[in-house]
């Protein structure tokens, strides 16, 4: 689900666009599953995406950038100035079974 870099983590996100509202909605696989109000038209959904991804993880919106993915439903976040361990606690609080998918990730 996440991958550590020397300048911060980079996440599997799953996206489902046009949602009843925008929140992180637990896993799916190995990606933290995204739920987003926004249509996939343009980059409405991205936009919104970057900022539900800063609001969770408590960083600035510059701070997140897509790698790969930008106009797919599976994406591969980069979040800045941040390590795993703080990544992980922050969306912890949000979606609780991330902290099982790292720990089982991390034993295989």
């Amino acid at each position: 689900m996440s991958q550590s870099t020397p300048d911060g983590v980079i996440l599997n996100i799953r996206v489902i666009p046009r949602a009843r509202r925008s929140e992180l909605a637990g896993t799916r696989g190995n990606a933290l599953l995204v739920r987003l109000h926004a249509p996939p038209v343009g980059e409405a959904a991205n936009v919104e995406l970057r900022a539900v991804m800063a609001a969770a993880l408590e960083v600035p919106k510059q701070s997140i950038s897509i790698i790969a993915g930008e106009h797919s439903r599976h994406k591969r976040l980069r979040v800045s100035g941040v390590d795993t361990a703080a990544v992980t606690s922050r969306l912890a609080r949000v979606v609780p079974e991330v902290e099982k998918i790292v720990e089982r990730l991390r034993r295989s």
